[in-house]
């Protein structure tokens, strides 16, 4: 390890201050471009160890959890809470333009659409049962440390009030002392605690957490390596107006405002569209709104999921019909020919993206695509693809669903 005094020229794509040496770019968390810092280093990572010249973008955390300095923060959730509003977003749309330059794509990007503290109604919790204590919480950044909290202002109050419930029902799972994982979803009618990578329980283990989930309120359900334990009220969300009860752990975006911004944008481009597929379609965060329009056809690899869908589908009045299909669309993409039935075509994939899928979308002739991700650089190559079969980008918006991390939502619009 040594010690030196580095100036940031510019910020990374995961948030890290990059600042140049003889032995090629340093990484530096916590710092901002123009400042000069005196950093530890370990070949190409740098502790900050004080600031000789602070940006005046710097600001101070709002949480406690992010370091007690707000320089190298402790808890590993949050990246950037150091960074002030204005240049934090700036550098999240200007990470979508970047990603689509890449490719040789120079759409205008729209203004972001900004995240606010206290939106987050899913969240993912590290947990731990230790010799004192259960700690809940999250990984300290490159560690398998959790940092237990007590406050959280990305997440939703009715999240963060119940943490001592959480932690409770932790505790009653917890069968070693190896770390597991907490999806919590706040539902309509309650919590929806979903714990993963938890050794089998024993009958009087499992009679036990039952007990505790029963005993607690705000609880709607809780589940244990996707099987549910003990369900007191159906968890329920709302996609548009329709009601959807989701399955254990399954994907639902992060916020509602970042959802209902997508859905709007989705929606608009989708216009009076008579026929529409909806790929990666999940739970029916889309699809159960484009019912509303025009006939859906959904496609989903997780059979939970499309149950789902399906089941909401069928139990909700004026909507027009949805068919759904199971079908893995990474190994097994629709066909150019399938799509011939469809004006418009929305996918949402995981951060891998839709390569082969876009190949295959690319030699039809949709009229109207949607292409939402969470992931700008396999959106840009997805985008290229098409733009190589004859379409043309008409509208990119970037979302921030993930405040104060590097990761940013996109929603694209092209036609034909």
């Amino acid at each position: 390890m040594s010690t030196e005094t580095v100036t940031i020229e510019k910020l990374g794509a995961q948030g890290d201050g990059i600042a140049s040496s003889a032995g090629g770019p340093v990484y530096v968390p916590f710092s901002l471009p123009g400042e000069t810092v005196a950093i530890a280093r370990v070949k190409s990572q740098g502790t900050i160890m004080s600031i000789t010249t602070p940006s005046p973008d710097r600001q101070e955390p709002p949480c406690r959890h992010f370091g007690p300095d707000g320089l190298n923060g402790t808890c590993g959730g949050c990246t950037l809470q150091h960074m002030a509003d204005a240049p934090y977003r700036a550098f999240k749309r200007q990470l979508v333009i970047d990603a689509l330059k890449s490719k040789g794509l120079t759409p205008e990007v729209g203004a972001i659409v900004p995240a606010r503290p206290g939106e987050r109604r899913r969240v993912v919790f590290a947990a731990r049962k230790t010799e004192k204590d259960m700690l809940v919480g999250f990984n300290q950044a490159e560690s398998h440390h959790i940092v237990a909290i007590e406050e959280c202002p990305i997440s939703s109050a009715g999240i963060i009030a119940r943490l001592p419930a959480i932690r409770a029902i932790a505790a009653s799972l917890a069968t070693s002392a190896e770390p597991f994982r907490i999806a919590v979803l706040e539902t309509l009618s309650g919590l929806d605690i979903s714990v993963d990578d938890v050794k089998k329980l024993s009958d009087p283990q499992r009679r036990k957490a039952i007990e505790t989930a029963l005993s607690l309120r705000g609880i709607a359900r809780v589940s244990l390596n996707g099987e549910i334990l003990v369900e007191p009220s159906k968890p329920m969300v709302e996609f548009g107006g329709v009601q959807v009860s989701p399955p254990p752990g399954g994907f639902t975006q992060a916020t509602k405002p970042a959802e209902e911004a997508m859905a709007e944008l989705v929606m608009a481009h989708a216009g009076k569209a008579k026929r529409i597929a909806d790929l990666f379609a999940g739970s029916g965060t889309f699809s159960l709104r484009l019912a509303r329009i025009g006939r859906v056809h959904a496609v989903e690899a997780e059979a939970k999921a499309l149950a789902a869908l399906d089941h909401a589908a069928r139990n909700t009045q004026g909507l027009k019909p949805v068919t759904v299909e199971k079908r893995d669309l990474f190994r097994r993409p629709l066909m150019t020919q399938e799509f011939k039935p469809y004006d418009a075509v929305v996918f949402d994939p995981p951060r891998a993206g839709a390569e082969f899928q876009c190949q295959e979308l690319a030699r039809s002739a949709v009229k109207k695509i949607v292409a939402v991700s969470c992931n700008p650089l396999t959106l840009a190559r997805d985008l290229a693809i098409l733009v190589e079969g004859g379409y043309r980008i008409t509208q990119v918006t970037p979302i921030d669903q993930f405040l104060w991390t590097s990761h940013v939502e996109v929603v694209a619009t092209l036609e034909k």
